[in-house]
């Protein structure tokens, strides 16, 4: 049996459907715009605080892929939400190649397991990471406002000899 490309789509779309539907039920979850099916590009650099050229960018990296009509980029629901997590991975210091690698995944059609445990596996590296980052930014601050208190010290002491 053949599937033709709706077919391969419709399947595509509905994981990253239901998972924009569930992030939009949570506590602080802006309103999904559930009746609307396609968006331009203006209104998804609006909606989510990025530029033209950002859109442009993801696109020329594979990440979303508008359906054009003439030129004009018409993005899905689909395109939607995968940049919603392309935009959430960047945030959280993911590379555009590990967030490729986990949205690509959704291909595989096997229930989202692979992916899930991929993603797992990714966001455990990513916490280490952000970690050990937090802990080297701590020690450089604490390095900073020392020096900062010896800086005041010093120029405390010369402004009172001069005067």
């Amino acid at each position: 049996m053949r599937l033709d490309e709706s077919d391969m789509t419709s399947r595509l779309i509905d994981p990253l459907v239901e998972r924009e539907k569930f992030l939009a039920t949570q506590p602080g979850a802006e309103a999904p715009e559930s009746k609307k099916t396609m968006f331009t590009i203006g209104e998804l650099a609006r909606e989510f605080g990025i530029t033209l050229r950002a859109l442009r960018f993801y696109e020329d990296k594979g990440l979303i892929t508008p359906q054009r009509s003439g030129t004009t980029r018409l993005y899905s629901r689909r395109d939607r939400a995968r940049l919603k997590l392309v935009l959430l991975g960047k945030r959280v210091g993911f590379s555009l190649g590990d967030i490729r690698e986990i949205l690509d995944l959704y291909d595989l059609q096997d229930g989202q397991a692979t992916q899930l445990r991929v993603a797992r596996d990714r966001f455990a590296e990513q916490i280490v990471k952000l970690e050990k980052q937090r802990k080297a930014i701590d020690e450089a601050l604490t390095d900073l406002r020392r020096a900062s208190k010896a800086v005041d010290d010093l120029l405390a002491q010369k402004e009172k000899v001069a005067s």
